[in-house]
């Protein structure tokens, strides 16, 4: 049980983030910043625990190259989307509105970008986090986060920069994105991930 809190409060935080910054348009740089470092301070806080997904395609991922067990996988998932929903409502009640809903005016754009950043994050995740070569190492949390943020300044204009269908879920609810264009982020972020267990498998086939 105590993982699946861990990932709840770490995806908690991570979208809660997301509507903070995102919902009044905060200028400049600082939404990507402020996400990619939630991030990065909620791997760090909750990775001991439950590896600090906080992602169901990250999960899909460390299933996939032999690191999740079976079990935990669903489990992860809901623990994963809770948060983000749960979050989805608390920034808009701190905020006191939701959000003005971004126009994917490029599906086939946006769901390349959003399976290419799935991919990076999940392929980051595993080599720095789960490979037998990086073990215990200190900069796993920072080059997670930022991958998202990279991810965020790079093509948020495009898909949303979700790479997360727990911050998707979360998005939507937020009003953020419209309910029609959320299947992009779903089907993308978690062929992406699948995509990158499997080709950590194939370039460390002795990384059990």
């Amino acid at each position: 049980m105590r993982k699946y809190v861990a990932e709840f409060i770490g995806t908690f935080f991570l979208v809660f983030t997301v509507g903070c910054t995102v919902i009044p348009a905060a200028p400049g740089v600082i939404a990507p910043l402020a996400i990619g470092s939630a991030l990065m301070v909620m791997v760090y806080a909750g990775g001991h625990i439950s590896g600090g997904h906080f992602n169901p395609a990250v999960t899909l991922a460390v299933f996939t190259r032999g690191r999740c067990e079976a079990k935990d996988v669903v489990p992860y998932w809901i623990a994963q989307l809770a948060g983000g929903a749960v979050a989805a409502v608390a920034a808009i009640f701190v905020i006191g509105k939701s959000g003005a809903p971004m126009a994917i005016t490029n599906v086939p754009g946006a769901f390349v970008a959003e399976f290419l950043f799935t991919f990076a994050l999940a392929y980051v995740v595993l080599n720095s986090a789960t490979s037998k070569d990086t073990a215990n190492n200190s900069f796993y949390g920072l080059a997670i986060g930022m991958t998202v943020m990279t991810g965020a300044f790079a093509v948020g204009a495009v898909s949303g920069g979700a790479f997360n269908p727990a911050v998707a879920l979360g998005i939507v609810l937020m009003k953020l994105i419209r309910t029609g264009d959320v299947w992009i982020h779903f089907v993308a972020d978690l062929a992406g991930g699948l995509v990158a267990g499997l080709i950590f498998k194939a370039l460390n086939p002795d990384d059990k």
